[in-house]
Parts: structure tokens; C-alpha cells; sequence
């Protein structure tokens, strides 16, 4: 099938290409787990360069449509994971993950001791950059593909000789740990998402490449004094990462003074 790009139009030829092949799989001609054609068969498909293919394709596996596979090929990626990864999600209404997440996400606890707290970190604490606190990092997968990388920190002061120190997991949620260990109630929290690239370690660690934007975290918990008992960071690829939450809407109520507007004389 022959395709052709607008040489006159503003759009770079290769964000031609990308459109193209991104309305196609969309429309469904290629399906989650297909093989692309090869780049030479593209190029010739619509009467370009290789190289022009090649950027195309790249700008897809960034927004984390394809994903290659070396010496395989250039396959569509299966569908995006829609998650409820907000961390009100975390305490649920039963203050404790979803049975279903817990069932579909494997946290794998990879480091527990003291390090220097990174500067969003040390700002929540109100400490210094650097301070050395203790952190608990996981690396969070399903069906072995790591889709998060986090950490939750502590004040030195209020894990020491507890269980938070040990590198173990639990069998029921952190925070509830943190509570009985600490002995300090989690109260409030607040969530500060951003997006940006990843640090090399971020990187490798997701299996993504460097210029694929991830989604980040910062969840600070708070005492009923507003005191932060836990400080958690978690880093998602962004692309292949959907963020939702589900919330009702408050009806209206009456207004003990009501706003005339203006009035016209």
C-alpha cells in the first residue's frame, strides 16, 4: 500500500509519518503485539528516506506506542496500564491497597538503610539537603515488566530499633507498619505530580529509554499536628502510564446571601 506525505505542508516529514502510522494503529490495522513492517518497506511505502522511517518510529517508541525488540523487530505495545496509582488509592476505604492491585502489582523491596535525602525530600522534612535519613526502596512490577520505581523516607529519629529498619516486607501496607512502629496516626497527605525526564538509574531500571518522559510523585503524610511522618516518591514511565481517580461531585447549596450581579438601571 502506497502512503504520501505533504512536502509543502509545516509539519516535519518523519511527524507525517509518525500521524500515519499512529492512526493506523489506532484504527486497529495493526494490533497490541503486531509486527510493524520493516523500516526499508515504510520508507519505500511512502517514498522516503530510511532515516526519515527511523526518526518516525523512534518518536512512537517515546510516546510508548512500539516498543523494539532487537533482532526481532518493531511490534505495537500492548495496551496502556490505566491505574489508580494516586495515593489516596493507597489507604483506600479500608485504609489499605485494593485487593486487585495487590494481585496485579509485585513490589519487590530492593534497598533499606540510611542515604543523603535528595532535595524534594529534605524540603518536606524541612531539613537540609543531604540530611541522611532512612529509605525503603521497591521497584514495583506485572507480568515482570517494571512499570514503577519508588522510595518512602524516614526520620532517623522515629525508625530507629524498629521493624521499618529491617529489609523486609510486611504482608499488609507501609503506612500501617509506620503507624504501630511509630506510633503517630496518618492523618493527611498531599500529592504533587510532575513530569520530566529520567535520571539514568530511572532509565535502566524501567527499561525505558532516556528520552521517554516519566510521570513522578512526591506523596508527603502528616500526623493530625501536620507533622510529615513519611515522605514517598514514585516514578512511572509516562507514556505507557494513565493516572486516574474517581470522585463524586458535591451538589449544590443554597446560598445564604445570593449575588445579585449587575444590575442595569
Amino acid at each position: 500500500m502506497s502512503m504520501s506525505i505533504n512536502p509543502g505542508a509545516a509539519e516535519f516529514p518523519h511527524r507525517q509519518i509518525s500521524a500515519h502510522l499512529r492512526a493506523q494503529i489506532r484504527r486497529g490495522d495493526w494490533a497490541p503485539g503486531e509486527r510493524l513492517p520493516s523500516i526499508p518497506a515504510i520508507a519505500e511505502s511512502f517514498g522516503v528516506a530510511k532515516q526519515t522511517v527511523q526518526r518516525a518510529i523512534d518518536q512512537l517508541r517515546v510516546e510508548g506506542i512500539l516498543i523494539t525488540k532487537p533482532g526481532s523487530g518493531t511490534y505495537v505495545r500492548g495496551t496502556r496500564r490505566r491505574l489508580n496509582r494516586l495515593s489516596r488509592g493507597r489507604y483506600g476505604g479500608h485504609r489499605g491497597y485494593h485487593a486487585d492491585l495487590a494481585a496485579r502489582y509485585r513490589q519487590h523491596l530492593t534497598e533499606v538503610g540510611r542515604a543523603p535525602a535528595p532535595p524534594e525530600v529534605a524540603d518536606a522534612f524541612g531539613v537540609s539537603d543531604g540530611t541522611e535519613l532512612l529509605v525503603r526502596r521497591h521497584i514495583v512490577r506485572t507480568d515482570d515488566v517494571p512499570v514503577e520505581v519508588g522510595a518512602s523516607w524516614f526520620r532517623p529519629d522515629d525508625t530507629a530499633g524498629t521493624s521499618l529498619e529491617r529489609k523486609e516486607a510486611f504482608g499488609r501496607p507501609l503506612y500501617q507498619e509506620a503507624e504501630e512502629e511509630i506510633g503517630r496516626r496518618y492523618a493527611s497527605a498531599t500529592d504533587q505530580i510532575s513530569a520530566r525526564q529520567p535520571s539514568r538509574e530511572e532509565a535502566e531500571l524501567l527499561q525505558i529509554r532516556p528520552d521517554t518522559p516519566v510521570l513522578h510523585l512526591l506523596h508527603v503524610a502528616y500526623d493530625e499536628k501536620r507533622r510529615p511522618i513519611e515522605v514517598a516518591q514514585a516514578t512511572w514511565p509516562g507514556p505507557m502510564t494513565t493516572l486516574t481517580e474517581q470522585y463524586a461531585i458535591p451538589g449544590p447549596t443554597p446560598d445564604a446571601d445570593p449575588d445579585p450581579g449587575l444590575v442595569l438601571g
